[in-house]
This record gives structure tokens, sequence and C-alpha cells, in this order.
């Protein structure tokens, strides 16, 4: 079923990253790279090292059969090393017995989960930078378009949408150091043998555990991290995190699209949004796909974190808990990503309404400007209280502000008309979005 909704909340090349074939290739990877570094420090013949990596490189394996007996040993890894084992044997019946020598099932496949993670890192990484540059476009194409700033959905104060979109960019700018973060200390080597302390391999270990790490290009820890999740938890955290960030930009716009407000639309293509009853439509499917995904990354995480009291040196069960969530949170985020470069790649931007809306509450936004300056003169409590009554008329009245308070004989005694005059204007009340857009900006 997962494939049927693969353009709205997945990007194939992230799924493909995932996939059975992909995982056992992985594992594949370090069961030749195990052997490789064996033969390097003795352990093993090289020309058993040999014949593993050829078998490993082009395994012929019976999938039908390999999943059948998944059930049975409870992970992927030991049939596949059963069948891995014939492979080899028909190369070099010797050189069978060294097939997975030391090594344990959780090494292979902690380690492989490593090798796919890091490949979608560097693939989220590389949407995320393009994001990244495309939302600085757009914060410095709005740096001026003045629209109301909105406070528990309501009217509150002028802002600009530059000064909108940079409080999106802050958030992703901070999920991006995450991610470099996780791919720089996180996502390491699992290797220690049955119990984690590497008896299997001798006087050798340290010298195959480095060899390996640098055939597969991962960090070789200090020790094995069998039951201690915390790095791969901190992953999924990373993740949950990205995808609310992309969230909070799916929820202001699918907010700004309703037809009351119409300031801002996903850019507009054939067959997009529609709706299979009204013709008039034009839904925000963007965000719904961006929306759905940070709706589900929380349960997701949990599932990791729930998963982190495990038994002992190996766990029962909790680390088998962590499999399925884990791929479907880089899933689901890869494919949040690419629905948010859509989004905001030609969002249509419509400044004439925003400034249209900036008049539906009557100048009520520019109550405070009014207030600050007359507290100056009479008092923050006196100006308030003097406002707030001017405020009641406009609401039954229904007149604007600046007519009203222009007919205040206690303001005009204290202020101009045209200081007045400047206290309604949107430019004079924006305080310092120019500052905050260049500060964010100035990061990255």
């Amino acid at each position: 079923m997962e494939s049927l909704f693969e353009s709205l909340f997945y990007k194939t090349e992230a799924n493909t990253l995932f996939s059975a074939e992909a995982y056992l290739e992985a594992m594949l990877r370090f069961e030749a790279a195990l052997a490789q570094a064996e033969a390097e420090q003795g352990m093993i013949p090289v020309a058993a090292a040999q014949a593993i990596t050829e078998a490993c490189a082009a395994p012929n394996l019976d999938m039908v059969n390999l999943k059948l007996q998944i059930g049975l040993a409870g992970n992927p890894n030991i049939p596949l090393v059963k069948q891995l084992t014939a492979a080899v044997k028909k190369i070099d019946p010797e050189a069978a017995k060294f097939v997975h020598l030391g090594a344990t099932s959780q090494d292979v496949m902690d380690t492989a989960m490593v090798l796919q993670l890091k490949a979608a890192v560097l693939l989220m990484q590389k949407d995320l930078k393009q994001l990244l540059a495309q939302l600085r476009h757009l914060a410095e194409e709005h740096r001026h378009s003045i629209m109301v700033g909105r406070s528990f959905m309501q009217h509150a104060r002028p802002i600009t949408f530059g000064f909108k979109v940079v409080t999106w960019l802050d958030g992703l700018i901070r999920s991006a150091e995450r991610l470099e973060y996780n791919l720089q200390h996180n996502l390491v080597l699992q290797f220690g043998g049955a119990v984690g302390t590497l008896a299997g391999f001798g006087e050798k270990s340290e010298a195959i555990a480095q060899s390996l790490a640098e055939k597969l290009d991962v960090t070789l820890p200090h020790i094995s991290w069998h039951t201690q999740r915390d790095r791969l938890v901190e992953l999924a955290s990373t993740l949950g995190i990205l995808s609310g960030n992309l969230g909070k930009i799916a929820k202001d716009i699918s907010l700004l699209m309703q037809t009351e407000i119409g300031e801002v639309f996903e850019p507009a293509g054939a067959g997009k949004g529609g709706s299979s009853t009204m013709p008039h439509k034009r839904n925000p499917v963007g965000c719904v796909a961006i929306l759905a995904a940070a709706q589900r990354m929380p349960a997701l995480v949990a599932a990791l974190l729930q998963a982190m009291p495990q038994d002992h040196e190996r766990a029962t069960g909790l680390w088998h808990a962590e499999w399925l969530p884990l791929v479907e949170l880089c899933k689901v985020s890869a494919g949040a990503l690419q629905q948010a470069l859509v989004l905001t790649n030609g969002l249509e931007v419509d400044t004439e309404r925003m400034r249209q809306n900036l008049e539906l509450t009557r100048g009520l936004i520019f109550a405070e400007n009014i207030s600050l300056a007359l507290a100056d003169k009479v008092g923050k409590a006196t100006a308030h209280e003097w406002i707030e009554a001017l405020c009641q008329t406009v609401s039954a009245t229904h007149t604007h502000l600046k007519i009203i308070v222009l007919a205040d004989s206690r303001i005009q005694a204290l202020l101009s008309k045209t200081e007045i005059e400047q206290l309604f204007d949107p430019a004079n009340a924006l305080g310092e979005c120019d500052r905050l857009i260049d500060g964010v900006l100035a990061t990255f």
C-alpha cells in the first residue's frame, strides 16, 4: 500500500535506500569487509576472504526462502549467513568455514542500518540545503512585503512576509546543524561480537575493528553499543524536529491560503489541489502531506525512546522494536522535505491582498503605536485606558481608529496630525524586521 502514496508522502530515492534488497546488500558489505579485515590480520586465509568477497558481490539470494526463515531465526542475518555460506562453499569449500567469523548478528544489522542511515542523511542534507536557498531567496524578495502579524489567530501588528519566512528559515538552519552533528558523531560502526567484548577476535580485535570501520567509511566508537541506543534516538529526534519545522511552514501557508485570507498560495499546476466535487477549490495538498508527516513523527520517535531501556548485553524485543520505526522516520522525513521543496519553489504571494487585509480591523492593529506614543506624555496606564476605550468605539461604530483618534481633543493636544498619520503607517510599525532578517541570513 505504501507505493500507492509514494508521490504524496515519500521520496522515491529514499524509499529505494531502505528497500529489502538495499538492506541485505549493506549487510553483505559488512560481511565482505569483515573477511578482508580478518585476512589482513592473518585471522583467516587471504583466499577465504577473496571467496567471501566474491560471494557477497553476487550472492544470488533465494529471497522467498530467506523471508520465511526470518520468522524462525528472529532476524534477517541468520538466514542470510546460511545462504552466503552456501554460496562461498561453491566457490571455495574451505573458505565457507570463515564466513561471519567472530561477529554477531547485531553487529551486521546495526552497521547495515548505519550505512543506510548515512546515505539517507546525505540525501536529506542535499534537499535541505536547496530548501534553505529557496527560503533565503523568498525572504529577500519579500523583505518589504508588509502583512499583518497574527497572535492567537487574530490580527496583532504588522510584519513583513520576509520576516515570517526567516522565522521558518531560522528553525531549519538548526535542523541542518543537527543533521550534520548526527552524521559526524552518531552513525558509527557496531562491532563487539557476542556480548560486546570482541572476545572472538583475540589480540587482533582492535586492528580488525579499525580496518573494518575504514572499509565501510564509518567512525569506530570506543565500545560497542548493542544496548546503548542513544545515538539512534538522537537521530530520530532530529528527524522529528526537522519534520516539525517543516510542519510549521505548511501550517502557516495552509492558513494563509484560506479563502478569507488569500495572501499566499502553493505553486499552481495541472491537476494540483483540485476537489472531486467542487471545481472552484484549490486545496493545499503539499501542506497536507507535510502536516501528515509532522503528525506521524512524534509516535515514531517515541517508539525509539521507549525502546531505550534494553536488557543486559543483548536486548529482548526492544532492539527489534526499533527496526521499522527508524526506517519509517527516515522515509517520512525525506518525503516531507521533498514536498517542502516543491511548496516553496514558486510560492505565490499576493502582496496586494496582504495590504488589503491590514485594514480589516479598521486601524486597531496600530492601537499599540498610539498608546506607546501617548505613554511618554500621560503615562502608560492612562494611555492604555484612553486607547482601549477608543478601540471599543471602533468596534461599536465600525469607524476607522485613525478617524476617532484625530477627532479626540485630548490626543490632538499631545500629538500633531502628522505624527498621528505616521503612527498609522504600516512601514513605521515593523520594529526591527529588517535587522532581524539580516541576522538570520548572516548565519548561513
